[in-house]
C-alpha cells in the first residue's frame, strides 16, 4: 500500500496516536483522521484513479453522510503546499496530489464562505476547466459568492470573499488496485456550522440526524452533473 508521504513514516498507526505523531510535520493545525473509506462507483465497485476523466468533476460523501467533497483528476502532476492558513490563524501543509502520475486530489465541497454546497437540486461550486467571465480556468469557483480556489496548491483562496481554504481530503493510493480511500481531513473543517445552518434541509434529504452519520468503510463517487440536476456557470 503507498501511503502518502505524510503517512509513510507511521502507516501502522491510527487515530489519536497518528495524529499526535505527525503535529511537528503540520505546523500548528494536524490532520483529523476519520475511519477509512474506501471510495466505489455508483455499482459498488472499487474506483481506480485510472478510471477518472480528467478535468471532471467527481463528487462523493466524506467523513459524513451529508458532507459533499470533490474529487479530481488534473491536468497536472500535483506538489505538496506549505504555509496554507485556517481563518484563525492556524498554519498547515498538504501533501499533493496522488495516484501514478500525482494527479489525484479531494477537497471538501462546502465553500468556506458562506458554505454553499452541492445538493442533488443544483451546485453553485464546481471546478471548471475552462476560464469564465469571471475567474481563470483550473479554479473550483463559487457562484454563490465568487470565491475561487486553486485545486493545485491546497484549495489556497486566490479571489472572493473566502477568509480560508476549502478543507482537503486525505487519500490513500493502493497501487496493486489502483483504488482510492479518504482518511481523513487537513485544513479548516466546517461541519458544524454547515449542520447548524443547514439542519432542516439536510433533515429533509438525507432524515432526521442522519447527515451526521459517518459515512462507514465505502462511500459512492459520482460525476457531479449525474450527482445534482444542475451547475451554475458564472
Amino acid at each position: 500500500m503507498e501511503r502518502r508521504r505524510f503517512l509513510e513514516s507511521c502507516a501502522a498507526v491510527s487515530g489519536a496516536a497518528a495524529i499526535g505523531s505527525l503535529q511537528h510535520a503540520w505546523a500548528s493545525a494536524p490532520p483529523r483522521l476519520y475511519e477509512r473509506a474506501l471510495l466505489v462507483d455508483r455499482f459498488g465497485a472499487r474506483m481506480k484513479a485510472g478510471a477518472l476523466q480528467a478535468e471532471t468533476n467527481y463528487v462523493f460523501h466524506y467523513p459524513f453522510a451529508g458532507t459533499p467533497c470533490f474529487l479530481l483528476r488534473l491536468a497536472h502532476p500535483v506538489n505538496a503546499a506549505s504555509s496554507l492558513r485556517r481563518e484563525d490563524g492556524a498554519t498547515y501543509a498538504w501533501d499533493g496530489g496522488v495516484g501514478p502520475a500525482r494527479t489525484v486530489v479531494a477537497f471538501s465541497a462546502i465553500c468556506a464562505h458562506k458554505l454553499a454546497y452541492p445538493t442533488r437540486d443544483i451546485s453553485f461550486i464546481r471546478y471548471q476547466a475552462q476560464k469564465s467571465a469571471t475567474s481563470d480556468a483550473h479554479v473550483i469557483h463559487c457562484c454563490a459568492d465568487h470565491s475561487v480556489y486553486d485545486p493545485t496548491d491546497g484549495a489556497r483562496v486566490v479571489a472572493g470573499p473566502a477568509p480560508q481554504p476549502l478543507a482537503a481530503i486525505l487519500l490513500d493510493y493502493d497501487p496493486s488496485t489502483d483504488g482510492l480511500s479518504a482518511l481523513g481531513t487537513v485544513g479548516a473543517e466546517q461541519f458544524d456550522r454547515f449542520f447548524a445552518k443547514y439542519d432542516f434541509k439536510l433533515a429533509m434529504d438525507y432524515g432526521p440526524g442522519k447527515a451526521k452519520v459517518p459515512v462507514g468503510n465505502e462511500t459512492v463517487v459520482r460525476e457531479l452533473a449525474q450527482f445534482c440536476k444542475q451547475t451554475v456557470q458564472c
